[in-house]
């Protein structure tokens, strides 16, 4: 098993925030969205790759946990890894902290679907790709 990789980084700002003063989950959402997109470059799927390919992914699930609050000012990272790999599907696993305290924010688990953007529908994973993947799956860390 190979080590989660930092995905996001950023900073809660005013507008990040609701009436109560805490970050608010379209904020987590759209956080936990980049940072699965840098994983998936990561992976050898980049901008350029799916282009050229005319593929893409299409989300079937996310699960997000909130385990903290996260008021105005703190400073956020998320890590992120792929934990299970099939023919056409890739679940990934993402933890958010705080990175002035080290706690733990929000955890997301994204399942989704290589998709073939001409024939609508989804693909098998190319081979290569999907081995590299597999090669750096990492254990699935809620801590």
């Amino acid at each position: 098993m190979s080590d989660y990789i930092e995905t996001f980084r950023a900073v809660v700002y005013p507008w990040h925030c609701d009436h109560q003063g805490h970050m608010t989950t379209m904020h987590y959402v759209g956080m936990f969205d980049a940072a699965f997109w840098q994983l998936l470059s990561a992976q050898g799927f980049t901008r350029a790759y799916l282009t050229e390919h005319r593929t893409g992914f299409v989300d079937l699930r996310d699960t997000i946990e909130y385990r903290a609050e996260l008021p105005v000012g703190s400073p956020v990272a998320i890590e992120s890894g792929i934990t299970k790999v099939g023919n056409t599907s890739v679940v990934s696993f993402n933890r958010m902290r705080d990175s002035e305290t080290g706690q733990r924010a929000a955890t997301s688990e994204k399942v989704t679907v290589y998709f073939d953007l001409e024939a609508r529908q989804k693909a098998p994973l190319p081979a290569g790709l999907k081995a590299g993947m597999e090669a750096r799956l990492v254990a699935r860390e809620d801590g």
